[in-house]
């Protein structure tokens, strides 16, 4: 690699001008958990820095009340959360997304004579941000902004279930004692299910009649950065592509759209 050039005397006197401690003490301190998967110890993080336990104390406790780092059940170690990731990612690379993911949304729901929507991780929900509807006269479909719930809808759970563990961790964590973690306990066996799949078939939680077929689009390390789901709805008057070939198609449109 390059060797960074040096920095000129002017440069040197306008870093030293604006400095900011406070605020380059917490860089510091993400810059290092950003380097470590597991997290440390604050008494590794106070040694790694050369700084007082007091001051690394405080400035943990500021991230960890922002949510830019999180503390470990036990309290005694800290590590990064995705809310640097999801400020990073969050409304051009969307909109890029969408931008690159209705053409093929048409395809399908023309192909496949059914709608689909694209929907994207929102904290403790999921949210709709594209759809595409079939050419016929009949579709079930869900609005464009939709907030849907991350545990009984086949969107939701297929997030869950291509989510990292660093993530899963969190909402475990978030979700402690209340009846979401006991519903998510009770989910993790299907869960493990549709990520050996990969993909979820199953009756609508919402709306009798309708089978949600998910299939999740994949970061390069495997995880979902969204989820295509097509309810499907079985036309009595029209012939129309299976739940197999359906899901065939819905597969290729994620493949195509993922990273990985």
């Amino acid at each position: 690699m390059p060797k960074r050039p040096a920095k000129t005397s002017d440069e040197t006197a306008k870093d030293e001008r604006y400095r900011a401690p406070a605020l380059d003490k917490g860089l510091d301190i993400l810059e290092l958990l950003s380097e470590q998967p597991s997290g440390l110890t604050r008494a590794e993080i106070v040694k790694a820095m050369g700084r007082g336990p007091s001051e690394v104390y405080r400035m943990l406790e500021r991230l960890v009340a922002r949510d830019y780092v999180s503390r470990s059940p036990e309290g005694d170690r800290y590590a990064l959360t995705m809310k640097l990731f999801v400020l990073a990612h969050r409304h051009p690379p969307v909109r890029r997304l969408v931008a690159r993911a209705l053409p093929l949304m048409d395809g399908f729901a023309r192909d496949a004579g059914q709608s689909c929507h694209l929907v994207v991780a929102d904290r403790d929900a999921a949210i709709v941000v594209a759809h595409a509807s079939c050419p016929g006269n009949w579709e079930f479909g869900i609005r464009i902004g939709a907030h849907i719930d991350l545990l009984t809808t086949g969107s939701g759970q297929t997030l869950l279930a291509f989510q990292d563990e660093h993530s899963e961790a969190e909402i475990v964590a978030r979700w402690q004692g209340t009846r979401m973690a006991e519903a998510f306990a009770g989910l993790v066996p299907a869960l493990v299910g549709y990520r050996s799949a990969g993909h979820r078939i199953g009756e609508s939680q919402q709306i009798r009649g309708v089978d949600d077929i998910s299939v999740p689009i994949l970061s390069p390390e495997g995880y979902a950065i969204a989820v295509l789901t097509c309810p499907y709805i079985q036309r009595l008057d029209n012939a129309q592509a299976d739940i197999t070939q359906t899901l065939a198609l819905l597969k290729d449109v994620a493949t195509k759209l993922s990273l990985s």
